[in-house]
């Protein structure tokens, strides 16, 4: 038996020297190991565990102890340190076969953080400039319609902005002037008959009543089904995804939205998800208004690379900080929350109408 245990932790710790792993990865994995090996408790509450309950422990105080850069032993006193006796048995049950096989453990540590240096040093290499894709040719079309918010475009049009070579088009029904919901006009550069049949993006943003309007509108999902089923990337920002998920775009996709409509997206056969930026397969989607701004250095990074998206970032000196912490429903407080709910009470309530009225 103590031959396995031996074995299993000589694999563990040899696989963990030949893989390149974050530092809290490779602690647990060596903690993992040594806890397989012994089913021994540094204390009577984690002796009275099960025996996964009883490595569970010993992993815990043993990260500590890798954490902190102190004796293992010292850690485990920590866990029963309220009578000297307590201390005494703790010190009994490190027998020599255990200490001796800790002590066995300190080649591999070192070899572990050779190895995470080295993995420092390649990533250096691997930021080479020269090998950077300055200059591309993305078909991109970015739909507009009366009423959408504005920031739901201009934020993902700025970073999209920076693609050298890129082809971006406004695209609307006419190439009338279309005007937001804050009263921006914009003017359309395409219209659904000439815009590129084949795109490597395609972009719609949200808004209220406008966006509705534009998720019941024919031409515009006719237009939105076709480019989706031919472009690489379907996306979108805020409730722009109330417009992919009527077009049939989100069936079976993880999306984000809005917080006020993000749950409306079921009624489509999409799976709603909380977070800032949501990627499914080439369905990406962003949340709420300032997220366009994530969103748009997401997708430059999928279609350039990192270093580009990076260098997109700090032109655009994009370092947010804001004054108060009450942009989510995660961290807004509950007074915020309460009457911002009730404002857009109205709008949520109409989204799921359109959603379950849909036969997508």
């Amino acid at each position: 038996m103590m031959a396995g245990r031996i074995i299993l932790l000589v694999r563990c710790l040899s696989q963990q020297r030949n893989k390149v792993l974050a530092p809290d990865t490779g602690r647990d994995m060596m903690c993992f190991a040594v806890s397989a090996a012994f089913s021994w408790s540094p204390s009577p509450e984690i002796g009275n565990l099960p025996r996964t309950g009883r490595r569970l422990g010993m992993k815990c105080r043993l990260s500590k102890a890798f954490t902190e850069r102190r004796r293992p032993a010292e850690c485990l006193l920590d866990h029963t340190s309220q009578s000297p006796q307590n201390q005494d048995k703790i010190m009994i049950d490190l027998d020599r076969r255990t200490t001796t096989f800790l002590a066995l453990l300190a080649p591999f540590f070192a070899g572990v953080a050779a190895a995470q240096t080295s993995a420092d040093k390649m990533s250096d290499m691997e930021r080479d400039m020269s090998k950077v894709p300055w200059r591309g040719n993305e078909q991109i079309a970015m739909l507009i319609y009366p009423g959408m918010t504005v920031m739901d475009l201009i934020g993902p049009h700025c970073m999209f902005g920076s693609l050298m070579g890129a082809k971006i088009d406004l695209v609307a029904k006419t190439l009338e002037p279309v005007t937001s919901d804050a009263g921006v006009t914009i003017i359309p550069s395409a219209t659904f008959q000439t815009c590129p049949l084949d795109l490597t993006v395609l972009f719609t943003p949200g808004g209220t009543d406008g966006t509705l309007a534009a998720a019941a509108d024919p031409d515009t999902l006719a237009f939105m089904a076709d480019r989706g089923a031919r472009s690489k990337y379907v996306t979108s920002v805020c409730s722009g995804s109330l417009i992919l998920g009527a077009a049939g775009l989100l069936k079976g996709y993880r999306a984000s939205s809005h917080w006020s409509c993000r749950d409306a997206l079921a009624g489509f056969g999409a799976i709603p998800t909380d977070a800032r930026v949501v990627r499914d397969r080439n369905r990406i989607t962003g949340a709420g208004v300032t997220s366009g701004l994530d969103f748009g250095l997401s997708m430059v990074a999928e279609l350039r690379g990192q270093i580009y998206a990076e260098c997109t970032q700090l032109v655009s000196e994009y370092d947010p900080d804001p004054p108060f912490n009450a942009g989510s429903m995660k961290t807004a407080p509950a007074d915020v929350k309460a009457v911002m709910i009730k404002l857009l009470e109205g709008f949520t309530q109409k989204a799921e109408a359109l959603a379950a009225a849909s036969r997508i």
